[in-house]
């Protein structure tokens, strides 16, 4: 080709035709990056405005908490049931101090400026340096001061002011509230999109009261940007040490503060100017080169660049995902400990109370509110994936089933269900009541997605072989036989850059009142416990189908037998309770006494271990907590095994980590339960152990009722 057109055509005018060329090519990749410059900034743009508007709800309800806590306390003071001055009036303020978790020192301040009493030894800010002014202060206004130092420079308060007034006669004055100033950053910290971002919240006065902006930009007289809707206020500014940043401003008018949440304009754009520079080099070097070969090349760099940022992206999904079960699953199993002491001294003092008295009735209230807690835990561990949960064979096809009748009765208007069963018969391994929850939220999740126009919910289960790896949206199988369940709803369909947060935790596209973003997470968690994957697929105007793949399981069903009303009783065994927290390990020993059985308990389970080691048949069972230091419970297990291999071990789970179940077995582990454990469960599963002589199959079970 080469040849050709040098024989054809005149030197200047084959490198006019390749100049021509290479700037046509310069045209669309100049363009291509204006645009992927407007997409970045439109991102970031919609990024930042949703976090200062976050951040300013979160502010504000504090704020209105403190606001609150001193309008109870005016009211005291109107009413005279609390004193102005002496020891009894700052006790009384300590108290109050207590109940209100973000306020640290209470004073009242007589109109002449004078202290009157106060929570704690800390001088009191100058009543001037509060806007509005005091003298203007109205009776149901507040004030708020400038930064008080707490004499180190590591702390410091803003103080929150309200009139008050006793008896016609007796006096008024202020009463004042010190808040941390890091009150007032809520959860930036956390929340924070990147280290170059930055958070200050100034008074209307611009006086700054926390963060670490020096100066406070005024939005309103800087040249915006593309607004996003009714979001906030956004624009770009140039600061005083030349750097220019993105901005956006929230007002709290109640207070008189400006919430400024700024990003810095070169970390923003950083990945657009490393691709903008890559860009440029490449025009250089296609000025060289022929620009049929230059475009084939380019083309090829494209698709490679493009599968190899959705390669990308879906790992960065799966970690973050996997970061923030792991999050989950931490406070699950703090949570449940708290539970277990509750459920456990809860239940001995409700055995020690006369039936039917009050007593009776408040411990029966207080073991209802733990089961609540429990429920709730149990949602956390299922996107978490470690909790234990029941691992049992089911069929698939009943659960629909019941999902689809109680869908049934609850359909809104226009709404049309319908569904195609054809997995007869088809079974699964793991916990049915979670399977039961992922379906129900996933479809009342398209039930909600169709609320306005109305549509067909469609609902599809059927076989599904797989020859090869195959990638999902959200992702990948390999070969083998599972169960397809599809989800399809007729609304607006999902948008992008919705696609890209659909399955975290607390994400939600509706208002507070009609979601609250743990739906699809609870439903990502369960399938991927059950080492499946999800494929969804959506267009615009047309709606959206959710597919679950389940691996099929071959196993039989095996039968369950009912459980007795009356709690078996030991006669004596010894049985060793292994646990690092003190206070779970004597309610372990109290549950067992009363069971008949004789406990000894270990707090480190290095010294646990030696003392099977030392005698391997002193003990009947061991009952373990997993999460423990220096050796956790089925690294115990996996110690005594070569000296004990008969000896029957629970394993007790707040969150073990994900795949729990399958490094129990592994390690030979007879039973795991979960956290918070009832005491009748415990008398149940160690009956079965010690009077059975068959040893049962590991079984993991769970908290929740199955069905």
């Amino acid at each position: 080709m080469i040849i050709n057109l040098r024989d054809r055509l005149s030197v200047p005018r084959l490198w006019l035709v390749t100049f021509a060329l290479w700037l046509a090519i310069a045209a669309l990749t100049v363009g291509a990056l204006w645009h992927q410059r407007r997409e970045a900034l439109d991102g970031q743009t919609r990024e930042i405005g949703l976090l200062s508007l976050a951040l300013s709800d979160e502010i504000d309800r504090s704020l209105h908490g403190v606001e609150e806590g001193l309008s109870a306390l005016r009211l005291e003071l109107r009413g005279e049931h609390l004193p102005l001055t002496g020891t009894e009036a700052e006790n009384a303020l300590y108290r109050r101090v207590r109940l209100m978790p973000t306020v640290r020192i209470l004073w009242l301040i007589d109109r002449g400026g004078h202290l009157l009493s106060a929570s704690a030894p800390l001088r009191p800010p100058d009543l001037s340096s509060f806007l509005p002014p005091l003298d203007q202060l109205a009776d149901d206004g507040t004030a708020l001061s400038q930064h008080l130092g707490m004499g180190d420079t590591r702390s410091a308060l803003v103080v929150l002011a309200a009139h008050f007034s006793t008896t016609p006669g007796q006096g008024d004055g202020w009463v004042l509230a010190g808040i941390p100033d890091t009150t007032l950053l809520g959860a930036f910290t956390a929340a924070s999109p990147g280290a170059d971002a930055r958070m200050a919240v100034f008074r209307n006065d611009g006086e700054r009261l926390a963060g670490s902006l020096v100066d406070a930009p005024a939005v309103g007289e800087t040249k915006f940007g593309e607004h996003q809707g009714s979001l906030t206020n956004i624009a770009f500014r140039r600061f005083s040490d030349g750097g220019e940043r993105l901005v956006s401003q929230q007002s709290l008018p109640r207070y008189g503060l400006k919430i400024v949440l700024t990003r810095d304009m070169g970390a923003v754009l950083k990945v657009w100017r490393e691709t903008a520079e890559l860009a440029v080099a490449g025009l250089m070097l296609l000025l060289v080169i022929l620009a049929a070969l230059a475009r084939q090349v380019r083309r090829a760099d494209k698709l490679h660049a493009e599968a190899r940022r959705a390669l990308q992206t879906q790992r960065s999904r799966s970690r973050k995902l996997e970061a923030l079960g792991t999050l989950a699953g931490g406070v699950a199993h703090d949570f449940n400990n708290v539970l277990a002491a509750i459920f456990g001294f809860a239940e001995m003092a409700q055995d020690a109370a006369p039936p039917g008295s009050d007593q009776a009735r408040h411990l029966d209230k207080l073991l209802q509110a733990a089961l609540r807690g429990k429920s709730l835990a149990e949602r956390i561990l299922a996107f978490s994936r470690g909790g234990g949960h029941a691992m049992i064979v089911f069929e698939l096809e009943p659960i629909v089933d019941e999902v689809l009748s109680l869908l049934a009765a609850s359909l809104r208007p226009g709404v049309i269900l319908e569904s195609r069963l054809e997995a007869v018969a088809a079974r699964l391994r793991g916990d049915p009541t979670q399977t039961f929850e992922a379906i129900m939220n996933l479809c009342t999740n398209a039930m909600q997605a169709m609320s306005e126009g109305g549509g067909t919910l469609s609902v599809q289960l059927k076989r599904l072989h797989v020859a090869g790896r195959l990638a999902l949206s959200h992702g990948q199988l390999t070969e083998g036989d599972y169960l397809s369940l599809s989800v399809s709803d007729q609304g607006a369909g999902i948008k992008h850059e919705v696609m890209e947060h659909l399955f975290e935790p607390f994400f939600t596209t509706r208002g507070a009142q009609s979601g609250t973003g743990l739906g699809l997470a609870v439903v990502h968690g369960v399938v991927t416990e059950f080492g499946g994957a999800i494929d969804v697929q959506s267009t615009a105007g047309l709606g959206s189908r959710f597919t679950l793949y389940f691996p099929e399981c071959f196993d039989p069903i095996g039968a369950t037998e009912p459980l007795s009303n009356e709690l078996p009783m030991g006669v004596g065994q010894r049985v060793m309770v292994v646990d690092d927290d003190p206070a779970l390990v004597a309610l372990a020993d109290e549950v067992l006494k009363g069971l008949g059985y004789d406990p000894v308990g270990y707090h480190d389970p290095i010294a646990a271990l030696a003392a099977l080691k030392d005698d391997p048949e002193r003990f009947s069972a061991v009952i373990t907590d997993e999460v423990m230091p220096r050796l956790s419970g089925t690294q115990l297990t996996a110690a005594l095994r070569p000296i004990a291999p008969d000896l029957p071990v629970l394993l007790v789970s707040g969150y073990g980590g994900a795949f729990l179940a399958s490094r129990a077995v592994a390690v030979g582990v007879t039973r795991v339960l979960s956290k918070p454990l009832q005491r009748a469960e415990l008398a149940r599963v160690l009956a079965e152990l010690l009077y059975c002589r068959r040893r049962p199959e590991p079984v993991i079970k769970s908290a929740s009722s199955q069905r």
